[in-house]
């Protein structure tokens, strides 16, 4: 009996041990353990907190918030909020209004908009950029006897929740093609079902390509991506865009292309006082911004973010004051790096054999293509 005993006894000690040497070796993250009062961890998670308004959560401006998060994040030395909102165009609304809100991923379409339309007090003093984000494309979908805008005229058209950025980009393309559609304004998934039901005619949404949206629409659906051309009357707000197989390969053919417009995204932000608490928080953001910037051009981040022209301007915004002092840092007080992106962009342009663009689509695409090149080459050279 007794021996057996001993043998139980062992046993456990041993479990003990082990439970007690794995526990050791998991140790809690410190972030969690929480020292200090109750009044001193209050203090410590609002210190640096940053809340950026992103989008609807299955969109690539929600994505762009979240990897700003995943990337920035510095314990309580910086954390960053990102928020599922209404869309790009509410995002404004909320950067302007809504507490806690510091920075918003929205579209150089709605900025003109609310001065323009809404004639909002003061926008251009109380709203600034930090950086132009890569272009938005605008997918109409539509079962494949739709085949151009006109044939929507009178139809039931899904532009999204309202707020979102389809909803705002897409009434002004609509209008400005003077097509009079009868407007939905519902989510896009309750959205696509009723496509495919026949309840609505087509749906509208402004997002980065590619997107899980659409590359998930199986082959043989019956729908397909209706062409947008591209027209004077678009000029001031917007660009040329175009779909590839590469893009949705169950909806494009091989060799097809769609053309379509698309609208500039931008990493706007609220113009706090100078020296204000608000402020600095924006200043620290912005520094590890520039500083890790190299993090977002590389896997798992969005493919989007290699298009990011840091130095790039957007028309009718002004630039905060913070992150032109951060494009200064990051080129140099020479330009160093501006000039070696020169030299490249010429190597570029002699290698096709092609002369400078002349207009603001032609630059955009080019550009693009330069990125690519510019890419391949630094691979290359490793």
């Amino acid at each position: 009996m007794y021996p057996k005993l001993s043998r139980v006894l062992f046993i456990a000690l041993l479990t003990l041990l082990f439970q007690t040497d794995f526990a050791a070796a998991q140790a809690i993250p410190k972030s969690i353990q929480q020292g200090g009062t109750e009044g001193a961890i209050k203090e410590r998670k609002n210190a640096w907190t940053v809340g950026i308004a992103g989008g609807l959560i299955d969109g690539t401006y929600m994505r762009f918030a979240d990897e700003l998060a995943k990337v920035l994040d510095d314990g309580d030395n910086l954390r960053i909020l990102p928020m599922v909102s209404y869309g790009a165009a509410s995002n404004l609304d909320d950067l302007l209004y809504l507490r806690g809100v510091d920075l918003a991923v929205t579209q150089s379409d709605v900025f003109e908009y609310f001065r323009t339309e809404r004639k909002t007090p003061n926008l251009q003093n109380r709203i600034h950029y930090i950086l132009r984000l890569p272009i938005a494309e605008l997918h109409i979908l539509a079962k494949t006897d739709i085949r151009s805008l006109e044939d929507l005229r009178g139809r039931r058209v899904n532009f999204g929740p309202a707020g979102s950025g389809s909803s705002l980009t897409g009434t002004i393309v609509f209008q400005r093609h003077g097509v009079q559609v009868d407007q939905v304004l519902i989510d896009q998934q309750s959205a696509l079902q009723k496509l495919r039901s026949g309840e609505v005619d087509a749906l509208v949404r402004v997002v980065g390509k590619p997107v899980d949206f659409f590359t998930r629409i199986s082959p043989n659906s019956g729908l397909h991506l209706v062409p947008i051309p591209y027209t004077q009357t678009l000029a001031d707000y917007y660009t040329v865009g175009e779909f590839e197989k590469k893009d949705y390969p169950s909806l494009i053919a091989e060799g097809e292309k769609i053309e379509t417009i698309a609208v500039p995204a931008v990493l706007s932000v609220f113009n706090w006082p100078k020296g204000s608490d608000r402020y600095r928080r924006i200043e620290r953001f912005t520094e590890r911004l520039f500083a890790n910037w190299d993090q977002f051009l590389v896997a798992p981040r969005h493919p989007k973010w290699r298009d990011v022209n840091l130095s790039a301007t957007v028309p009718g915004w002004t630039r905060h004051t913070i992150a032109e002092q951060m494009l200064e840092r990051f080129y140099g007080p020479s330009g160093s790096a501006q000039e070696d992106i020169s030299r490249d962009f010429q190597a570029f342009l002699d290698r096709i054999g092609t002369g400078a663009p002349t207009s603001q689509p032609d630059r955009e695409a080019l550009f693009r293509q330069f990125l690519q090149w510019r890419d391949q080459q630094s691979r290359r050279r490793r």
